[in-house]
């Protein structure tokens, strides 16, 4: 006979073993509110790399930056990266930055030269993500370079202007001019003035100051100059005006008189351009020295009237052909310096072959110190005949600026 406790004893222990199953089933069977379910196909699921690796040149693109070309990641950190030439297997040299976030090639890509890029990154738990490119740079056709003066890092006289000569034409002027920018520590106004559709000279209104820093800063890179035909160049250059040297030729007194820092240096007689042959007035500024150059006078339509090989000490003033320059050929009975113009418009100074006016005019002289020629019979020099802006009224010159 089974007593009331003992039948409820039994009804509990039947609903235990009830509950019992029921968790067992219920553990196998799984859940969808199952502590360990990431949302992402369940704990065993791989889980894809945090990191994200962006190559600026797209796959298949054509038309990629030689300057700004690279490869990014975020969300983790780039392990590895090869780029080559694509064909010739030719390596890139490149650099991974401190933190791991980018990688740059060392140097300036090729134009219209296809490239390859293999990059990886892991992300903070090590997995790894990775992209690839095969990309051509923009083309010779499609792009355009200026080649400027003055170099980096040089020291100039008081009048070397800045000038870009681009080897196609202009014809968005406003773009182009916009994103060359220059500046001096003396805080002077520099503004850009163009000759023709190629050339762009910047200059202040009066010279450069002496001891003045100039920064020419150039972000030309995807700068659309003409139709279908972009810029490439993006950097900065800065030189350093030195002191001040100008030098005034009177052709009258056919004297030279060099003044530096406001002070005169010292006078020296020259011999300027023969009545046939005249030099030109205004000021001009020193763009090319050689210790010594060959003058052939068919080269500036002088025909076969000289032809001297070695020119020494020889300073160009303009592109046309007017030189300051050493004379060691001169009739040393009758030396014309001084007292007579003898020469096809250049300036000449007495040289031989040691240690002479012209050399010490030479050793003296930076490129962008100015020589003035004035009470010539010839016109005044153009503007554009060398770096000769200074020939130019300021109004003039600031009228020829797009920007």
């Amino acid at each position: 006979m089974t007593t009331p406790d003992i039948a409820a004893r039994r009804v509990l222990g039947a609903c235990a073993a009830l509950v019992v199953g029921a968790l067992t089933l219920t553990a196998c069977g799984g859940s969808a509110n199952a502590s360990n379910d990431d949302g992402k196909g369940g704990k065993d699921s791989p889980k894809t790399s945090t990191a994200k690796v962006v190559i600026s040149a797209k796959d298949g693109s054509t038309g990629a930056s030689i300057n700004a070309t690279g490869v990014k990641v975020s969300g983790g950190k780039l392990t590895d990266v090869k780029m080559t030439v694509a064909g010739s297997g030719q390596a890139v040299q490149g650099a991974i930055s401190a933190d791991g976030s980018s990688w740059k090639p060392k140097g300036q890509l090729e134009r219209g030269t296809k490239y390859e890029i293999d990059a990886t990154a892991k992300d903070a738990s090590g997995r790894t993500a990775a992209a690839n490119s095969i990309f051509t740079t923009v083309s010779s056709a499609n792009s355009f370079i200026g080649t400027y003066t003055p170099d980096d890092g040089s020291t100039v006289g008081v009048g070397m202007p800045v000038s870009f000569t681009f080897d196609k034409a202009i014809t968005d002027k406003k773009a182009v001019q916009s994103h060359i920018t220059v500046n001096s520590s003396s805080g002077q106004q520099v503004v850009g003035h163009w000759f023709g559709n190629q050339r762009l000279d910047f200059r202040p209104q009066e010279y450069w100051k002496a001891g003045s820093k100039v920064t020419m800063k150039i972000d030309l890179d995807g700068v659309q100059g003409a139709s279908g035909v972009s810029g490439v160049q993006k950097k900065t250059v800065s030189f350093t005006v030195g002191r001040s040297q100008v030098s005034t030729v009177d052709v009258n007194t056919q004297t030279m008189t060099v003044v530096r820092d406001g002070k005169t240096f010292k006078s020296v007689p020259i011999s300027a351009g023969s009545p046939q042959h005249t030099t030109y007035n205004g000021q001009m500024v020193i763009s090319e020295k050689f210790v010594q150059t060959r003058m052939n006078g068919s080269t500036v339509g002088f025909g076969g009237e000289y032809d001297i090989s070695d020119v020494p000490h020889a300073m160009r003033l303009t592109t046309s052909g007017t030189f300051i320059h050493g004379n060691y050929w001169y009739n040393k009975g009758n030396p014309p310096f001084g007292r007579e113009g003898t020469s096809h418009g250049c300036v000449g100074l007495a040289d031989v072959q040691g240690d002479t006016t012209a050399k010490w005019f030479y050793d003296n002289s930076l490129i962008g110190d100015v020589v003035i020629v004035k009470n010539s019979p010839d016109k005044t020099v153009a503007p554009d005949n060398g770096l000769n802006g200074w020939n130019m009224s300021w109004s003039a010159w600031t009228a020829g600026s797009a920007a």
